[in-house]
């Protein structure tokens, strides 16, 4: 890296500073007083937000970085707030973008740990319990002691659960949630080798299982790991690669790539649903040899001989219809054993059961909004936002860092009695895409499914300048300026 290449990085980063209305000494207090803050060389101002007098009980449930990211910009946006967040974890506000660093060995578990209670706004209560009974019709919610609460407005923002117990041979019955009593699942993911970024404790756990099987292909030993993606949504989808190019970058830091395969058994047929990306990741897998085969969906895991099965899924053409004068179309499947030294696991995702069964949820469990005011489509005083809303696409905190301030807006607005919602979330989803330790392809994009960088680079390169973005920048821009609901 010369001087030129690290004065543009500085400006390119400073500009999309100032593109989110941060100043140069709120920036600085982002970064702190680490080398990173060298990176900021000038600002702008913050763009005040303008109180209104407009009044209401507003209940938010869910206190994790989309929760309390809104309830702070509802106390920001409100002279006179009254607003009650409900959660029960407290670890909630912690950044989970972190756990594939954390898994690759590149940042502590530690670094990825807050309290709920360091960010609760001034002046919004907290309830440490869990919301169990949504009634719409009469606005309230019930927590887990059977405390009712009455509200105004609604606001969902609780996450979603993993759901392990998917899988057979794990011997797992419960969901959990990446924060939340992991006890269960920790008997089995964590060892011998089966591994999963997505939850706290599995994060640290990954890291202990990558440094055996690098270990063991440095003693010239030929080891497999393979990579799952599962046939549900997730959140952050570029995880399962991103764990796969970091297993990549530490054994060819040890010299043993040559003795590892590494495969990748994602449930789609591609890559990622945007075609520049997938076209650009695909090169990248052939550049550093990494394989895939896609339309496998992980269904069972023989924890002791260590084989992964997957149901394997295909069309063909069927019998010919005489009516339509055209062949069917018959699908297909078979089951397919895989053996492997080290397994990472993109568990199956759904929403809380509480929720998905409840008035304002759905058949799929999410909860479903209008995808641009993320307004219920039934209970007009209820918003989603984050992983539980049903939105095409947005599974992400930078998602979730766009989302918020719709909601805010389009809330005050009708307590304002405003007929029209006057925000609208465009689909804005960010994927910063570490391919290697120092390279990140920061893949923008929205409902076009067309790339649309915030920067002016062409966004299907891997660069590094991303990657001091992703290990400096965006943690402290999430968890201090998205939670302080401004940025």
């Amino acid at each position: 890296m010369n001087k030129k290449q690290m004065k543009e990085g500085i400006e390119l980063i400073d500009a999309h500073f100032k593109g989110e209305g941060i100043s140069r000494r709120d920036a600085m207090k982002l970064f702190g007083t680490s080398g990173a803050a060298a990176l900021l060389a000038t600002g702008a101002t913050t763009t005040p937000v303008q109180a209104s007098e407009a009044k209401g009980k507003i209940v938010i449930v869910g206190g994790g970085l989309a929760g309390m990211s809104t309830a702070a910009r509802f106390t920001n946006s409100l002279d006179n707030p009254d607003i009650t967040v409900i959660e029960p974890a407290d670890m909630a506000t912690s950044y989970q973008p972190g756990q594939t660093l954390v898994g690759a060995g590149i940042w502590e578990g530690s670094a990825v740990d807050y309290k709920t209670a360091d960010f609760v706004p001034s002046g919004v209560t907290l309830i440490k319990e869990k919301a169990v009974e949504f009634d719409p019709d009469k606005n309230t919610v019930t927590t887990a002691s059977g405390k009712k609460i009455g509200y105004d407005y609604l606001v969902v923002a609780a996450g979603l659960k993993l759901d392990f117990g998917k899988i057979e041979g794990l011997g797992i019955t419960e969901t959990i949630t990446t924060r939340g009593d992991d006890k269960a699942v920790r008997k089995v993911v964590g060892k011998n080798g089966i591994s999963s970024i997505y939850f706290a404790n599995g994060a640290i756990d990954t890291w202990a299982n990558m440094q055996q099987f690098v270990d063991k292909a440095k003693s010239g030993k030929k080891v497999k790991g393979i990579f799952t993606h599962p046939n549900t949504p997730i959140k952050c989808g570029g995880a399962p690669k991103k764990i796969m190019y970091l297993t990549d970058a530490r054994l060819r830091e040890a010299g043993a790539r040559d003795n590892a395969e590494l495969m990748f058994y994602p449930n789609g047929s591609k890559m990622f649903g945007v075609s520049e990306y997938h076209n650009a990741i695909q090169r990248q897998f052939e550049a550093r040899d990494m394989k895939w085969n896609y339309r496998h969906n992980l269904v069972a895991v023989d924890t002791e001989k260590k084989v992964a099965t997957f149901n394997k899924h295909w069309k063909q053409k069927g019998a010919w219809d005489e009516d339509l004068e055209e062949y069917g179309i018959e699908m297909k499947n078979e089951k397919v054993e895989v053996p492997f030294d080290f397994l990472h696991i993109t568990p199956p995702m759904k929403a809380a059961e509480e929720i998905g069964s409840s008035p304002i949820g759905s058949s799929k469990g999410w909860v479903p909004v209008n995808k641009e005011t993320l307004q219920h489509v039934k209970y007009k005083n209820v918003f989603a936002l984050g992983d539980i809303a049903a939105v095409p696409m947005g599974k992400t905190g930078g998602s979730a860092r766009k989302q918020y301030k719709v909601v805010v807006d389009n809330v005050i607005a009708m307590m304002e009695g405003k007929s029209e919602l006057p925000s609208k979330y465009a689909g804005y989803t960010v994927c910063p895409l570490i391919t290697s330790i120092g390279t990140v392809m920061l893949a923008e994009f929205n409902w076009t499914k067309k790339p649309t960088p915030s920067f002016p680079l062409d966004p299907t390169q891997e660069r590094w300048i991303w990657w001091l973005l992703k290990v400096y920048a965006l943690k402290p821009m999430t968890q201090y300026g998205m939670l302080s609901g401004r940025a």
